[in-house]
This record gives C-alpha cells, structure tokens and sequence, in this order.
C-alpha cells in the first residue's frame, strides 16, 4: 500500500513538474494568465516556467506579418474617384496591450487597423489632385501618414513598419485617363529636353576645352621646335666655324662644292660668268 502512495505521488509530481514548464519558440514572445489575469507579459524564447493548474501561457509571433486589405475608393481634391489597393507590414509591438486590447485574436486586430490606415490614406489622398496621387512617389503619400498611423496602431500594442500602395485604378472616364496620361508625358518630355539641353552644354563645354588644350599644345610645341632649330643652326654655325678656322682653305673648296651643287644641280641651269670669276676658281684646269 505504501509503495502504491510513493508512486502516485511521484506521478503527481511529476506531472506538476512538466505543467510549471513551457517553451516559447524564436520570434515568438508569450504571456501568463493568473486565472485569466494578465501577470506577466514579454517573455522571450527559451524554456520558462509557471504554476501548474492556476497559470496558462499564450504565445504570439512577434515577426513581421502582411496585413492586407481590400482595395479603397477615395476621392481626390479635383473631385476624381480613384480605387487604391494596398497592403501593411506591421508586429506586435506590445504584447500586454495587444492582449488587452484584442483577447490575443489577431483577426480582430487585422480588422481594427483597417479602419485606421484607410483612413489616414483618406486624408493623404483627399488633399491631392488625381495627377499628383498618379504620377507622385506612392511612398510619398503614405509617408506622411505613417506617423499617425502608428499611433492609432499603439492603442492595440501593433506597430506598422511600412505601407505600399499595390495599384491605383483610374476613373472609368476615357477624357479623365487620357489627360492624367498627356500630362505625365508631356512631364517626361520636359523632363527628357532637359537632360538633352544639358548634355549639349557640357558637350559644347567639353569641345571648348579640348579646342583650347589642342592650340596650347601646338603652340608650345611651335616654341619647342623653333627654339630646337635656333639652337641646331648656332651649333651648326660653331661648328662651320670651328671647321672654317681649322683649315681655311678646305672650307672655301667645300663652301664652293656646296654652291656647284645647289646651282648644277638639275643639269639644266646655265650661268654667264667672266671667266676670271672667283665663281669659277675650282673648275679651271689650272689649280
């Protein structure tokens, strides 16, 4: 009988010892209920523990989650109806006031939150003409709103990381697309004249430059090449010179070859001298 008593009550121990324990996952974040009363909140991953029989956990993901949402009609400040689709990025920012708020159904606070980001877009929209809402960064529109949005997503313990905007339908009317369209080209044409212009002046610029560069260029080169000749016909005179005063009279004979040369030359020039001409000292048969 005793040891029948000794094994029930390892059994209830142990089976009180696995009810006090609990695990969160990653990502996950958990709360424990007293009774249904809310006593602690924000526990991380890993093993925990609670009392047995009078605590209950509740685990939530704490990851980022889509939040979508059926596509919008909004009315823009030129009086233009235009359907906008979007979807949020949001989590659990606040796992108390998350449960508090909600009883921990995530749908309920799916559908809390539409009602606030709708109607933040609302505001963003309503102050824009239809071009504007069109042809504008659509994370400009939203941008703005952010802000406020998250604080009516705090009163639920949610907070929205970011909001896109997935499509913008048109007005049905045909004159109301075909002018948003006219505009946004005759945007992109201003926008590609522009560039055009511009390139022309820097290419103009750059042609100016290289125009410039190419005369500087030439120009010192012309001074190089004409210092590089003065310099070669003084050395070429000192050298005559040199040459002249080492033996004056094989120079005159090599000075006189040089003129025979320049002046027969072709085989066809004809010259009328004296015969005594000092011209023609190295062609008499005398020397």
């Amino acid at each position: 009988m005793k040891f029948s008593l000794w094994i029930a009550a390892a059994v209830a121990v142990l089976l009180a010892l696995l009810g006090s324990m609990f695990t969160v996952t990653q990502g996950h974040g958990a709360i424990v209920l007293n009774l249904g009363r809310v006593v602690r909140t924000d526990i991380g991953p890993g093993l925990n523990f609670k009392w047995p029989l009078v605590e209950s956990v509740r685990s939530f993901d704490l990851r980022l989650q889509v939040i979508d949402a059926e596509p919008e009609r909004y009315l823009t400040v030129d009086k233009q109806n235009v359907s906008v689709d979007f979807f949020a990025v949001g989590r659990i920012d606040n796992l108390r006031t998350f449960y508090r708020a909600t009883g921990g159904d995530e749908k309920l606070a799916t559908d809390r939150l539409g009602p606030i980001i709708r109607d933040s877009l609302k505001n963003e929209i309503n102050s824009r003409t239809l071009q504007q809402v069109v042809s504008d960064d659509r994370q400009a529109v939203v941008g703005k709103q952010l802000a406020a949005i998250n604080q009516g997503a705090a009163t639920l313990g949610v907070k929205i990381v970011d909001i896109r905007i997935k499509r913008i339908d048109l007005p049905q009317d045909s004159n109301v697309v075909s002018s948003v369209y006219n505009q946004m080209k005759s945007q992109r044409a201003q926008v590609a004249s522009r560039l055009r212009a511009e390139g022309v002046e820097k290419a103009l610029a750059i042609r100016a430059e290289a125009d410039r560069a190419k005369a500087v260029i030439l120009a010192e080169a012309e001074r190089d090449a004409q210092k590089l000749r003065g310099e070669g016909d003084a050395e070429a005179a000192r050298l005559f010179a040199q040459a002249a005063n080492k033996d004056p009279g094989f120079f005159a004979f090599q000075r006189s070859l040089e003129a025979y040369r320049k002046s027969f030359g072709d085989g066809e020039s004809m010259i009328v001298l004296d015969k005594d001409d000092p011209f023609l000292q190295y062609l008499r048969s005398d020397r």
